[in-house]
């Protein structure tokens, strides 16, 4: 019998790049049609010019990846691999876990780590809320409630990175934030007032002052659609199920009103980052001197802050930082960075502890984890 013979692909059909394979996608970004081959090159291409034009890398720089086991974490381990591996980099990549303790939700995703580490052949470390602040966020959660759950979860989450980066003795953490992640901070910090993060909530790379850690998104022009089209076809193995407790978080909001103007406008993305970008703040008045010293701070504090701050920062096997070698930006409890006295960590995990149960109920699923209770209820039929 003959071969049936193929239909012939119409012109409209064509990838606009190479114009002999079928296109198979229309990019967000541009809605320009694209066959998988051509959509692999230029979305790698975009992120390996993001690197090299903002120099979030030098040669044998050690880097720990923020896996979480999400698309993000998991694309960004993969593309970075393959982008030191293509361009000779030079780096020493290693995984980075924060483990909250939510049951049902970071136990399985840490379980989809520990796969991308045998995948991807990096060191993998896990750090766990538990052991740093003798809590889990399940039972923050059932201590405090579910609304105020995002605070502190983005509070210890920020300083377990440090602290597990510290321990590593890497002093470089990149993570997954991508395009999306970068317009809905500017637009949260608009809805919110809050001008004191607005100027800086899109800057590729941030450290605060003092900090030996310096943390970079080299998906910051990148959409998260685009991430997921490139995570299916290449068939990355990652956990695609929501935290149990985001639903509640503000940041909903901001995704709800940005995914409605990127339906009628696929730029506005790029656009509120641009404009987040140029944002300046008016210059504060400095304080006047004499009100410095009513305020009991005078020139002998400062004179004697200024010369702690040159010392150097000893940190402890188990990633803490030592007390003994202060600079004068140290909270007094824990010795992480701190604006204050006591950091806002410190603050959080008093408040609770002032909460906590003394005496603990026996079969409290609250406990447990809303993930976990969540998952059960799903499984049950009617």
């Amino acid at each position: 019998m003959p071969e049936p013979t193929k239909k012939p692909v119409k012109v409209s059909q064509l990838c606009e790049l190479c114009h002999s394979r079928k296109a198979v996608m229309k990019r967000p970004k541009n809605l320009q049609k694209l066959c998988k081959q051509c959509f692999f090159h230029v979305f790698e291409t975009e992120i390996h010019l993001t690197i090299q034009k903002e120099q979030l890398f030098y040669k044998g720089e050690r880097v720990a990846i923020g896996a979480s086991g999400g698309k993000d974490s998991t694309v960004l381990a993969s593309i970075l691999k393959t982008l030191n591996e293509r361009y000779n980099y030079g780096l020493e990549l290693v995984l980075l876990s924060i483990d909250e303790g939510i049951v049902g939700y970071r136990d399985d995703s840490l379980a989809t780590v520990k796969r991308n580490q045998k995948q991807y052949e990096m060191p993998l470390e896990i750090v766990s809320y538990r052991d740093l602040y003798n809590w889990t966020m399940d039972e923050i959660v059932a201590c405090s409630g579910i609304k105020s759950s995002c605070t502190y979860c983005g509070v210890l989450r920020r300083q377990a990175l440090d602290r597990g980066a510290l321990k590593l003795g890497i002093h470089h953490v990149v993570t997954g934030h991508n395009a999306d992640d970068m317009a809905e901070t500017v637009l949260m910090n608009l809805l919110r007032g809050d001008t004191a993060r607005l100027e800086n909530s899109v800057n590729v790379t941030t450290k605060s002052s003092g900090s030996p850690i310096k943390r970079s998104k080299p998906f910051k022009y990148t959409y998260q659609k685009e991430i997921v089209l490139y995570a299916h076809y290449k068939k990355l193995d990652y956990f695609s199920t929501e935290c149990t407790y985001a639903p509640e978080a503000f940041r909903g909001t901001a995704r709800v009103l940005l995914k409605n103007l990127e339906s009628i406008r696929p730029s506005c993305i790029l656009d509120i980052i641009h404009s987040g970008e140029h944002f300046k703040l008016k210059e504060r008045k400095k304080r006047d001197l004499a009100k410095n010293r009513k305020a009991g701070k005078g020139r002998n504090t400062a004179t004697s802050a200024a010369a702690n701050s040159n010392k150097e920062v000893e940190v402890r096997p188990d990633g803490s930082v030592s007390l003994h070698s202060r600079d004068g930006n140290r909270c007094e409890r824990c010795g992480y960075l701190s604006m204050n006295r006591v950091c806002k960590a410190c603050i959080l995990i008093e408040g609770l502890e002032l909460s906590r149960a003394k005496v603990a109920i026996e079969g409290d699923t609250s406990v447990n984890g809303a993930a976990k209770l969540t998952k059960t209820l799903e499984q049950l039929s009617f």
